[in-house]
């Protein structure tokens, strides 16, 4: 286990972080797909901003799960790499027994 594994682990014992971590679960998911989707593409943030029409630094926020980006703007990264978007609602997880976060 890594020094950052175990650092999670320890941070992520404590309820209150852990509680804050899950909240902020969907915006790092879709960080995640972003990223994927770019990767997948085989283009640089700097690809992506000139097929946005937008800076690399605006592809940068995004791609870093710290704010949730409108449906316009995840169309236009998703044509930019070659994507498409895709809404899925879901049910919660019975067996955490916790309803979904509302964002």
């Amino acid at each position: 286990m890594s020094d950052l594994e175990k650092l999670k682990r320890r941070l992520l014992a404590d309820p209150d972080v852990k509680a804050e971590y899950e909240a902020q679960a969907p915006e790092f998911a879709l960080a995640r797909e972003l990223i994927a989707a770019r990767v997948r593409a085989g283009l640089t943030q700097d690809e992506v901003a000139e097929r946005m029409h937008t800076t690399q630094s605006t592809v940068a926020r995004l791609e870093s799960g710290r704010s949730m980006p409108s449906m316009r703007t995840l169309t236009r990264y998703a044509a930019a790499t070659g994507t498409r978007v895709a809404v899925r609602l879901e049910s919660p997880d019975p067996k955490r027994g916790r309803r979904p976060t509302v964002v």
